[in-house]
């Protein structure tokens, strides 16, 4: 996601890499960063709370809110400067790529009409008409007296977090919709991420923890969003089969993050079977309990035992 940790090692050290000769790319890289490492403790937040109550203004609700104003600022500096600019930077084009179909995920998640996640607030047309209509007059009829109220339209303004209180006619749907459209945000998604992969495919190789982070991102969307859950296994084990066939060298800290991905991959591959399930043919799938890490001189010849990844990697989103 645009929270991941790869992620933001990647938009700091890309970053500084540009600012000597592109101070305004390196400005917005350093922006979304930031906003990367603040929408990333709303979503752990959002991930424990999973379900929403709609019907009163909560903090669960802000948080929501919040989620979704850091998203739609992010991808509006993403848009308006990041892509534009990336140009024939390898690794930063790819990111970028990512990052947009990072935030039209988190928008699915939270927002998307018809809903496809539990994590998010359901609207539909209906229920946002129903909610913008006037109550009608209230007439006496004994002594055709108006003792009716006028209609509330007017006293609508932009809905803002704490305008919930004054205004209880503006529902936390209207709210929602006032910081983004409810439309269905799940076809762009998809289409984003299947740029972002194929441009991984084409510039990056196997074990590059940049890629490995785009295909975890990518399986936990088919798998929460699409539901395709078949697909993501699928991808899951052939994206630790491309880590093991590498041969490229990595660093140390690219040489972590890709062993703590191998990891989550393994888990997700394994997701939704059971415990004792067993893959087609009656072969048990295969363990990731001990990944083989390509050296940093090349050679395939580490044996890492994967620690328990941290519970932000569980599952993730």
């Amino acid at each position: 996601m645009a929270s991941s940790e790869v992620d933001q090692k990647f938009l700091g050290r890309l970053a500084k890499a540009v600012e000597p000769n592109n101070a305004l790319l390196a400005s917005m890289l350093f922006k979304i960063l930031g906003l990367s490492i603040n929408v990333a403790g709303q979503l752990v937040k959002a991930r424990k709370q999973r379900r929403l109550d709609t019907t009163r203004m909560t903090q669960s609700l802000e948080l929501y809110f919040h989620i979704l104003w850091l998203s739609r600022e992010g991808l509006v500096m993403l848009e308006q400067y990041v892509l534009p600019m990336v140009g024939d930077y390898v690794e930063l084009k790819v990111l970028a790529y990512k990052l947009r179909a990072s935030f039209y995920h988190i928008f699915v998640l939270f927002h998307n009409n018809p809903p496809v996640s539990p994590m998010g607030i359901a609207t539909t047309p209906e229920a946002l008409a129903a909610e913008m209509t006037p109550e009608p007059l209230r007439v006496d009829k004994g002594k055709g007296v108006d003792r009716g109220e006028p209609p509330k339209a007017h006293q609508h303004r932009p809905p803002g977090f704490e305008g919930q209180v004054q205004m209880p006619n503006i529902t936390p749907e209207a709210a929602a919709n006032f910081l983004l459209p409810s439309v269905d945000y799940l076809p762009t998604a998809h289409q984003y991420f299947r740029e972002a992969i194929a441009l991984a495919d084409s510039l990056l190789w196997g074990s590059h923890s940049l890629r490995l982070s785009l295909k975890t991102e990518y399986a936990a969307f088919l798998y929460d969003c699409v539901h395709d859950r078949e697909g993501s296994r699928r991808l899951a084990k052939q994206t630790i089969a491309e880590v093991y066939e590498a041969t490229e060298g990595l660093d140390d800290d690219m040489y972590d993050d890709a062993c703590e991905l191998v990891t989550v991959l393994g888990k997700m591959m394994k997701r939704g079977l059971g415990a004792g399930s067993s893959r087609s043919g009656g072969k048990p799938s295969p363990s990731v309990t001990q990944a083989t890490a390509v050296s940093q001189s090349g050679e395939s010849s580490a044996t890492v035992v994967p620690s328990v990844p941290p519970v932000g990697m569980e599952n993730p989103i």
